[in-house]
């Protein structure tokens, strides 16, 4: 059958492209799926659209999070027909997958009561997520988080659901409204003062005890360090990705020496198993129904972070806005009902 996807055909272009869909199920573990909404990762897609993973070979079809009905299953599938999931799909009217896939795979049903648009958050709230499960984060502690995107905005929500004080630092008064708009007790211009030093004043000259760097930015991670109280844990949720020089000796002397004492995390959403299995408690699937139980109750506000709803048509400009607007461009839904 004819369809339509978003196409990358060279470096930093997207546009939306027929092809050629076969329905056919190959195996028992495979689904066929009709794409209702696709959300764009800003920070990743916008680097594969750049070149600059090599998991992502141009030309190729963007994207890894979509609510979709499913029209065909094998017989080793346990949903229905008919039934609305949230997977790792691409921006595709129409795609397949095995819900074994280790990298692919995530297929959890979207729990009655949930809009299917907002449901598309759940990647960007399960990567956030993947920074609070590997943290040790309690009642009571203070929290920082560099980079105030929808990911950062949503790691801030989930720590204050632990009961933590949350502070968010992002050059973008854009942003930093939208997190104030989301309960982040407090932001921080790194552009306007020193961002560790606001940090120990506001905090009475305690510092944090735990730092999520969510920017992908080098030098955002550096120019916190010393926000960081004795014994803090540092995590890394961004991805970085650019070249960066410093003095790396000083840093890691934040990891190794006193007054700091620091601990240097991943936050990979890779870390926990992509379907639940016994004896392990976290995966990224158990994620995604917590996630979006969470929006349901409305215990994770979606609605400041969720800007734009556009045809997927409309991918140039959505992908051009994100890399060039952030004082407008947030959050990204592609509506497959519009085409």
């Amino acid at each position: 059958m004819k369809t339509y996807r978003v196409w990358v055909p060279e470096i930093n272009k997207a546009e939306l492209s027929e092809f050629d869909f076969d329905k056919k199920i190959n195996n028992p573990n495979e689904v066929v799926l009709k794409n209702l909404f696709s959300h764009i990762s800003a920070g990743t897609e916008l680097a594969c659209l750049a070149g600059l993973e090599s998991f992502f070979p141009i030309p190729n079809v963007p994207g890894y999070t979509a609510v979709a009905e499913i029209v065909e299953k094998g017989s080793n599938v346990p949903f229905s027909v008919g039934d609305v999931v949230y997977t790792y799909g691409p921006h595709a009217a129409y795609f397949k997958i095995d819900i074994t896939d280790r990298w692919h795979g995530v297929c959890v049903k979207v729990p009655e009561g949930l809009e299917h648009d907002v449901a598309a958050f759940t990647h960007m709230a399960g990567i956030a997520m993947t920074a609070i499960r590997v943290s040790e984060i309690e009642l009571g502690d203070k929290v920082a988080i560099t980079g105030l995107g929808a990911i950062g905005i949503l790691a801030g929500q989930l720590a204050r659901l632990q009961g933590a004080m949350v502070f968010g630092t992002d050059p973008e008064e854009f942003r930093r409204n939208l997190a104030l708009q989301c309960g982040m007790d407090a932001v921080i211009d790194p552009a306007a003062t020193h961002p560790a030093e606001e940090i120990r004043r506001i905090t009475g000259g305690e510092g944090v005890s735990t730092l999520i760097e969510a920017s992908g930015y080098s030098a955002a991670l550096e120019s916190m360090l010393d926000a960081v109280a004795l014994n803090g844990e540092i995590i890394l949720l961004g991805s970085p990705r650019n070249p960066y020089q410093t003095n790396l000796t000083e840093t890691l002397r934040h990891f190794h020496l006193l007054p700091w004492n620091h601990t240097l995390k991943g936050a990979l959403e890779f870390t926990f198993p992509t379907q639940p299995i016994p004896f392990v408690k976290h995966s990224i699937e158990r994620n995604a129904q917590i996630i979006m139980n969470l929006m349901k109750e409305g215990k994770l506000n979606i609605e400041p972070i969720y800007t734009h709803r556009l045809s997927p048509s409309l991918a140039a400009m959505a992908y051009e806005g994100l890399r060039n607007r952030k004082d407008e461009f947030v959050g990204v839904v592609f509506d497959w009902s519009q085409l």
